[in-house]
């Protein structure tokens, strides 16, 4: 039954797509952020909707979408100029059979990224992104939450995420950092969301779901999500006025938290102050040291999934605070995994690819900055876009922060974020070219002078 649920649901939306072609790109985002075919058993599992969800949304936005106003954001440059040099680089990999594995799923997420700001041609289709790719994560992230109150907590790799499969966004890690990240456009819609007017049951349900998202690093036990919770409560003071009495509540309710914590996350981020006796950590100090060592001889990088060919000893410290040395043991281990986005760059796609994907991000919390300053005051023109910006750069933020524990260098989410600020940067820069030359013409009526024209439709 829950199949034929699913495919129902599916059907419907590929139809409602047919005649909005923009919803197609959404069906995607739904399939790329959800995994239908990993919640089915059978049916789903034999089709692939992926493909065929992005094949369509692409034909539609050729055969039938606007697109006279089109503009190319520099950042949609570099994820191709990176989408080719992945290329090259899984020709010439260490593992080409793993390579190609990884290469798979990788060169969709790019290629969507890079075609999405293409289709974000108005408000309501950048806030329908968004909003379909928060309620996406949110049947997620609302489960684990609800798991983590039922049982108390749930503890490192134990919180079963709808799942039994530790990829994705159902990876404890990742879906700790996506959730922290979402926050601050969660917070967003409750202020200026226009498809569900912000009344009582969207207020509440969007509190209920930061709730949920503070949740996660509890049930999953990742010394990610909390490193991420404080960093968003850092960059959260920019937006109060008084700034000390914030950081005093702050405080507070970190402290009466603690006795309400389940000992599965306590213990964990206990681990922070003594990493050098915790086999995790040790292990991605370890790896860390054996990337810079093999970039050295492979500038270029050795292909996805280089770290299978990594050979590593570390010392793992028996007894706390004990000298190097001294109660402590030596380990030999092999193919472990780079724990680090940035790692995972450099090891695969050596110094260019980790130029290229700094680039890539960078760029987008410096352009993200010029839309926040130019569009903060609440009473211009645009009063939504420098909040909008604000919170499309701290999630971007917090993403980078938790990419340095996490191989999520591709992670598909992440790189539809990124389309929505590409999305809102040439739809601000487009508005202001119509309102810099504006030609003499027939005046056109007041009731067809709306900021979005067309909306999901054109």
């Amino acid at each position: 039954m829950r199949d034929l649920a699913f495919i129902a649901f599916l059907l419907a939306f590929f139809a409602m797509g047919f005649k909005r072609p923009f919803l197609l790109v959404l069906v995607y985002v739904y399939i790329d952020i959800v995994s239908p075919q990993r919640l089915t058993y059978i049916l789903l599992n034999s089709v692939p909707i992926s493909l065929i969800a992005v094949a369509l949304a692409v034909g539609g936005w050729i055969l039938a979408d606007d697109k006279r106003d089109t503009r190319v954001g520099g950042r949609q440059v570099l994820i191709v100029v990176l989408l080719l040099y992945c290329w090259g680089t899984t020709i010439a990999a260490d593992f080409p059979v793993e390579a190609k594995e990884k290469w798979d799923w990788v060169w969709k997420a790019l290629a969507f990224a890079a075609f999405l700001p293409l289709t974000l041609r108005t408000r309501v289709r950048i806030e329908a992104l968004l909003l379909f790719m928060i309620l996406a994560a949110s049947s997620i992230i609302i489960v684990g939450g609800i798991k983590t109150i039922a049982s108390g907590g749930g503890g490192y790799g134990q919180l079963n995420l709808m799942v039994d499969n530790n990829s994705g966004l159902y990876e404890g890690s990742t879906i700790s950092a996506v959730a922290i990240a979402i926050i601050p456009i969660i917070i967003w819609f409750i202020h200026h969301g226009t498809i569900f007017k912000p009344d009582w049951r969207v207020k509440g349900y969007c509190i209920a779901l930061v709730f949920a998202c503070l949740l996660i690093p509890v049930g999953t036990s990742t010394r990610t999500g909390l490193l991420c919770i404080g960093l968003l409560a850092l960059l959260s003071i920019r937006n109060v006025k008084r700034k000390i009495a914030y950081l005093a509540m702050l405080g507070v309710l970190g402290v009466a938290a603690i006795p309400f914590l389940p000992s599965t996350f306590t213990d964990r981020m206990n681990t922070i102050k003594t990493y050098d006796a915790d086999e995790s950590a040790s292990t991605r100090l370890a790896v860390w040291k054996w990337t810079i060592e093999y970039a050295k001889t492979h500038p270029f990088g050795g292909g996805f999934n280089a770290y299978l060919g990594n050979h590593i000893r570390y010392d793992l410290k028996t007894t706390p605070g004990a000298a190097a040395g001294a109660g402590s043991t030596v380990e030999v281990d092999k193919a472990r995994a780079y724990h680090s986005a940035y790692f995972e760059m450099l090891g695969e796609q050596g110094y260019p690819g980790l130029a290229l994907w700094l680039a890539i991000n960078l760029i987008g919390i410096f352009r993200m900055e010029i839309v926040r300053r130019r569009y903060r005051d609440p009473a211009g023109e645009y009063p939504w876009a420098g909040p909008l910006a604000a919170a499309l750069q701290s999630g971007h933020i917090v993403y980078l922060l938790g990419a340095g524990f996490i191989a999520i260098a591709f992670q598909p989410f992440i790189y539809m974020l990124i389309g929505a600020q590409i999305g809102l940067d040439t739809y601000l820069a487009r508005k202001r070219s119509e309102q810099s030359f504006r030609p003499m013409r027939r005046a056109v009526p007041a009731v067809a002078k709306r900021e979005d024209p067309g909306a999901l439709s054109a």
